[in-house]
């Protein structure tokens, strides 16, 4: 069995920048930097089958590459906090593509979440850390921000849970098209 997800891989200057804002909270499992990503759509538990599906399905999709840029943090959970995020400056495009990745994954037959999608990086998971600990690590990295950086492709990852982090693997690759 594999657990996958698609999608996006970040360069090693995005991933070191997002690194240099990990400290401060108390309860905080820092993620490791080799699992920045930005998840288009988790498909969870699937036999080879089904992963091959995946691998053709997502090979039809046609998109336009474009920039991406990373800004402010964030976190889950109303009243206890579950994890903190860096956010995605609003994007059409990027939009479009996750919109095209859940449908041919969904034509492909797995059952995606509903919830609408929130692109962001997660920075950590959180444990018994309070609302206001939360609150205060993202006024204090609040105006965080990247440049732009160009996304020419998206990935099927497979994710193995470990006992303390997830080790991710790309599966497969596929390049967005140049041509406006």
């Amino acid at each position: 069995m594999y657990r996958l997800f698609v999608g996006l891989d970040l360069s090693s200057a995005i991933k070191s920048q997002l690194e240099n804002i990990q400290s401060g909270v108390e309860g905080a499992r820092w993620r490791p930097i080799e699992n920045f990503h930005l998840t288009l759509a988790f498909l969870g538990a699937a036999d080879r089958h089904q992963y091959a599906d995946a691998v053709d399905a997502l090979a039809n999709i046609n998109a336009l590459e474009f920039d991406l840029r990373l800004i402010g943090t964030g976190f889950f959970g109303d009243r206890k906090p579950k994890a903190l995020w860096a956010g995605v400056e609003p994007s059409r495009e990027l939009n479009l593509l996750q919109a095209k990745v859940e449908t041919s994954m969904r034509d492909a037959g797995f059952e995606l979440e509903r919830r609408k999608f929130m692109p962001h990086i997660t920075l950590a998971y959180l444990k018994a850390t309070t609302r206001e600990q939360a609150m205060l690590y993202c006024g204090d990295h609040g105006l965080f921000s990247t440049e732009r950086f160009p996304v020419t492709e998206f990935h099927l990852f497979s994710s193995q849970l470990g006992k303390t982090v997830s080790a991710y693997t790309i599966e497969a690759s596929y390049a967005l098209s140049s041509s406006k």
